[in-house]
C-alpha cells in the first residue's frame, strides 16, 4: 500500500492574544490508502486537531500535509473546499442533520454544489441510503429515526460523493454499545469492501479494536502506534 496522507514535521498553535498553545509538535505519519487509523488519547492530546487537518478544516502552522502527492496545505480557500468537496467524506458524533428534511433530502446535501441533474443526485442518494441499509428510510425526517439510524444517514450522506478519505470524530460517541458496534462494522466493511481510507477519533478501546491499528497521542506527540 502505497501513503495516500504523509504527514511531517506537522506543529499546530493557537494564538490567544498574547499566548502562543502549540497543540501539535513535529508529528510525522503515513497512512497507506486503504488503511483504517484510529486516533487516541487523553483529552487535550491533538486528536482532534490532528483529524480536522487531515480533513482541510484546518490549517498547519509548520511542516507539510501530502494527501495523494498534493500539498493540502498550500491550497487556497477554495481551491481546499473543492478538494475537500471531492476527497473526503466527514462523519461526527453528533449527526448534524437538518431536521426540516427527510433522509433523501439530507444524503443529497453534499451534491448541491456539484454539476449534476436533480434526478442524478436523487439516484446517488438512494444507492448510498441502500449501502447503509436504510432504503426503506428515505422519506423520513430525522426526529422519526432512532439514533443508530441517524447516523446510518449522516454516512450515507458522508459517502454520496464517493470520497476516497472518511475522516470520523468519536462517531459512536453519543450510541449504545449495540448500535455502535454495527456502526463500527458498517466503517469496518466500507474500509474492508468498498477501499475507503478511514481515520477516526476515539476515546473507546472496544471501538479503536475495529480498526486496522491504532495510533496514540499524549500533549501534541505521538507516542505509540499498535497494529490490530
Amino acid at each position: 500500500m502505497s501513503a495516500l496522507i504523509e504527514i511531517r514535521g506537522l506543529t499546530k498553535v493557537y494564538e490567544r492574544g498574547a499566548q502562543r498553545i502549540e497543540v501539535l509538535h513535529g508529528i510525522d505519519l503515513d497512512i497507506p490508502e486503504g488503511d483504517f487509523v484510529a486516533l487516541m488519547g487523553p483529552s487535550g492530546s491533538g486528536k482532534t486537531t490532528l483529524l480536522n487537518l487531515i480533513g482541510g478544516l484546518d490549517t498547519l502552522t509548520d511542516g507539510s500535509l501530502k494527501i495523494d502527492g498534493e500539498r493540502i496545505d498550500a491550497l487556497s480557500g477554495a481551491a481546499l473546499a473543492a478538494w475537500r468537496a471531492n476527497t473526503v467524506g466527514f462523519i461526527f458524533q453528533s449527526y448534524n442533520l437538518m431536521p426540516v428534511l427527510n433522509a433523501q433530502r439530507n444524503v443529497e446535501l453534499p451534491l448541491l454544489l456539484a454539476d449534476m441533474s436533480a434526478r442524478e443526485r436523487a439516484t446517488r442518494a438512494q444507492v448510498a441510503l441502500e449501502l447503509v441499509g436504510l432504503s426503506d428510510r428515505a422519506s423520513h425526517k430525522p426526529n422519526e429515526l432512532s439514533g443508530g439510524q441517524q447516523q446510518r444517514v449522516a454516512i450515507a450522506r458522508a459517502l454520496v460523493s464517493d470520497p476516497r478519505i472518511l475522516i470520523c470524530d468519536e462517531p459512536t460517541g453519543d450510541l449504545d454499545r449495540k448500535t455502535a458496534d454495527e456502526i463500527l462494522r458498517m466503517l469496518q466493511s466500507l474500509n474492508r469492501d468498498h477501499g475507503k481510507t478511514i481515520v477516526m477519533v476515539t476515546h473507546d478501546p472496544k471501538a479503536a479494536e475495529y480498526a486496522r491499528r491504532t495510533v496514540h497521542l499524549d500533549k501534541g506527540t505521538l507516542v505509540d502506534e499498535a497494529v490490530h
